[in-house]
Order: structure tokens, then sequence, then C-alpha cells
């Protein structure tokens, strides 16, 4: 879920890819990192924290050139480490070279403990230094074969960007599974970035997204240059429209907050309640709780209130936090509440903790009544493309039915989304990644799935 941008031929290269990360805040919150390249030395800032805690006007004094690269790091496990933090730099025998990578690579360890065998020293648990060690031990002469070189060796989700000091080469796996977008500045300069909201916050314009399979490299004083290094399998990750992505920004042709509108409306017709008015859990709960409220003809209150100043639970990495977060983030608005039926909507459920704590807060509120609905499908299966859903155990829904649950969370009733209305709401021009949902881990055979300390 790592946010990652490119810039290339830009005078102000850094900052470009500063704002664009700012925008893009949400898709990872523990540290954020730049490199910049001059055409003679790659320059890197990296540290834990948001991106307006990290950099300040003297960090762009260091980053100068007109190339740069970035990125926010979502991590999933316990640990909270500078030294996983991206962009990932080494110097090699072709010079210097710089990483940044969202996704995550399901034969990780096998890579690992081969170049281990070989004399590799591993300083991060991140799958990301595979690719870095991967292409300084690769015997080919140029770093565009050293880099298909890596390629042929790596499994999963990957969007790339790899700087050097006077080129930029730009990946993205042929699952597509996480979004990436090409665009335009108006300097004419060029920008990749994981989402479109980077985009229009830079004023750059939306070119196309980068296919599934693609590599891009830019050079300067030329066009990018685009070479289909694997054949495409186009399964894009569901999550991205359910959670991930910001609802302004257009994800593979499709505008986020539509999909989840329609997904709302879905769930109206699969799991209707009898209910007096529908609220979200915000922010991303929004446009579905919408869609329900539209598709059941009742009203929709913003009843909760979100302090915007505490971050997103479900990316915190202890369950410790994350309950005590839900207090300080959610605020329920009484006069709105009492005595009222209420279905209150998210986009999905994980563990199942944080929604029993909104269920409470409800009723303590005065509810006398607590629909609780997701507008996707029970997650069964841990993801292992790069989506924090822990282990099976941790799962609620792959250990107890939605009965179960909703009891557990003294809820009157809980109703999800199904499999296919989901595809319904998506649209069926493509065939999605649902791993979590149907276990279908087409991307990496039968290989092990990974634990959260995998996922970067």
């Amino acid at each position: 879920m790592c946010a990652i941008v490119g810039v290339f031929g830009a005078e102000d290269a850094s900052k470009i890819a500063y704002y664009a990360l700012f925008a893009m805040q949400h898709r990872g919150q523990e540290s954020t990192g730049i490199s910049s390249a001059n055409g003679k030395k790659i320059h890197l800032i990296k540290k834990r924290g948001l991106v307006t805690n990290v950099f300040d006007e003297n960090t762009f004094n260091v980053l100068e050139g007109s190339c740069a690269i970035g990125h926010n790091r979502y991590s999933t496990a316990g640990k909270d480490s500078l030294l996983d933090a991206q962009p990932v730099f080494a110097k090699y025998k072709l010079g210097e070279i710089s990483v940044v990578h969202n996704g995550n690579l399901v034969n990780k360890y096998e890579v690992r403990n081969e170049l281990i065998d070989k004399g590799a020293i591993f300083q991060t648990g991140m799958d990301t230094e595979n690719i870095i060690h991967l292409i300084a031990k690769s015997q080919k002469n140029k770093l565009k074969a050293r880099i298909k070189d890596m390629l042929s060796k790596i499994k999963g989700a990957y969007c790339l960007a790899i700087q050097s000091r006077s080129k930029m080469f730009v990946v993205r796996d042929r699952f597509g599974i996480r979004p990436l977008s090409l665009g335009r500045l108006p300097n004419g300069g060029w920008m990749v970035s994981s989402e479109t909201c980077a985009f229009d916050l830079v004023g750059a314009t939306f070119i196309r997204d980068v296919k599934p399979g693609e590599m891009l490299i830019f050079e300067e004083g030329k066009e990018p240059v685009s070479e289909q290094i694997f054949e495409p399998d186009f399964h894009p990750c569901a999550f991205e429209y359910i959670y991930f992505a910001r609802p302004d920004s257009i994800i593979d042709g499709k505008t986020v907050y539509n999909m989840r509108l329609k997904m709302g409306k879905q769930l109206a017709k699969e799991t209707p309640a009898d209910i007096d008015l529908v609220l979200p859990v915000p922010d991303s709960g929004v446009a579905a709780a919408k869609g329900y409220a539209e598709g059941l003809g009742v009203p929709f209150e913003m009843g909760i209130v979100r302090n915007h100043y505490v971050g997103r639970t479900f990316i915190e990495p202890t369950q410790e936090i994350r309950d005590l977060k839900v207090k300080l983030k959610l605020s329920p608005i009484k006069d709105m509440i009492k005595g009222k039926r209420v279905a209150i909507v998210d986009d999905s459920l994980v563990r199942g903790t944080t929604s029993k704590q909104i269920v409470r807060m409800l009723k303590d509120a005065g509810a006398k009544e607590v629909h609780m609905r997701i507008a996707s499908p029970e997650i069964k299966y841990p993801c292992r493309y790069g989506i924090d859903t822990a282990t099976t155990q941790e799962l609620i829904s792959s250990i107890k039915t939605p009965e179960e649950i909703a009891k557990q969370m003294d809820a009157e009733s809980l109703g999800f989304l199904s499999i296919e209305g989901l595809k319904a709401s998506l649209g069926n021009d493509r065939v999605y990644s649902l791993v979590s949902f149907d276990g279908n881990y087409f991307a990496g055979g039968n290989a092990k799935s990974p634990t959260c300390s995998d996922c970067d």
C-alpha cells in the first residue's frame, strides 16, 4: 500500500516529488524519503515520520537535480526502522542507484537465500533490498539489461521506480496489481505516481496508466521509451477501490468515488435493513454509505465526526494503538443518533476490533438499533501482495459467521457485499485480484504466504 513517485526533466524535481508524496500520505505514514539525481550524483534524504515533518527548505537544497523518486512507507509489522525506509540506495559497479517499490514479492525468501549463499549482506527485512542486490550482482553490461535480468527472477506485485545518475526506469508487474500512472508536468517534464490525485496537486496532466508488464525509460532530451517486458495478465487489486486510494483518484480508468458509490448501492440490494438513517465510518466509508442510503431511500447523515489529526487505524503496527486511536479518532453526534435505528457502513472488516468499538460508541450515544454493513466481501484469506490482513487466525471472517460476529460486536445485524456484487460494482471488463476474499493467489503459485513483515 506504499506510495511511489518519479519525476524526470523538471527543475524542481524534488519539490514536485514532495508535493506528490503529501497528496498520497494516506498510503503510508511511517516513513518517507526522496532521492534526486543531477547527472553526476544521487542525493538521498529519508526519515521516519510524515512528509511535512521530514522535508523542509534545507532538504531541497541537498536534493538537487532534475530527476527525483520518492516513497511513503506503509509498514505492516510492529517494528519501525529507518533502515526499512525507502528509497534504497547503493553504489555498485556501474555507479549509483536508488529504488522505490510498492508491492510485495512472493518469492522473497527463495531469492534472498540464494543471494546470501552468494555472499550478499542484508541490512533490512524488506524485499526491496532483494531488487538492489539482484541488479548489482547481474553480469549484464548495461543498467537496463540488469533490470530486466532482475525482473526475470522476482515474482509477485511490484511497481518500481529505479534511478541512476542520469536516467529513470519505471516498471509495473504483469498483473498490474498495484496502480501506477504517467503524467506530463506543465514545464514539459514527466511524472509517474501511484495515484492520480498527486497529478492534480502539482498541475500535471494525466497521460495514461502504466501498462501491466511495461517498462518506461526516461532519458534527458528524449521522449519516454516504452518496452513491454512481460505479457500482461491484468488483475488489479480490488482493495484500491474499496479502501486504499483517495476518492478523487482515477485508478486504471475508473474513479474511486464512483466505484464506492456503486458498491454501496449494490450492498443495499443484497442486505437491506429497516432503519431510520445511514451513517458512514469516515472517511473511506463515506461514498459507500451514501450509495447504501440512496439504494434504500433513507437519509444519509455524517453522524460520526472524525478527528483528522489522528492517523488511519488500519495501518498502525500494533493492536494497542488501533484500540486507542478509535476513541481519539471518532466521535458520535448524540442528538442525531439518540433513539434511532441506524446502519453504519464501513469499507471492510478485518479483525473486527474497530467495528465493535464503533457499535458500542453508537449505543452509548443512544442508538436504538445498530446494523453494521460492510461494502466489501468477507475477508477470509491473508493477502501476500502488500495488504496488512495479518494471519488467518486474526481475520474474524475466517473463523466466525456473520451472525456470530454481529453477536460479538453487539450489533442487531451484519451484512457484507457478496463477491459477485463486488464484481458487478467494479464492472466485468477485467478480472480483479480478490485474494483476500476468494484465496486465489494467482501471482505466486503455492509459494509461502508472507508474514506481516514482508509487506513494504
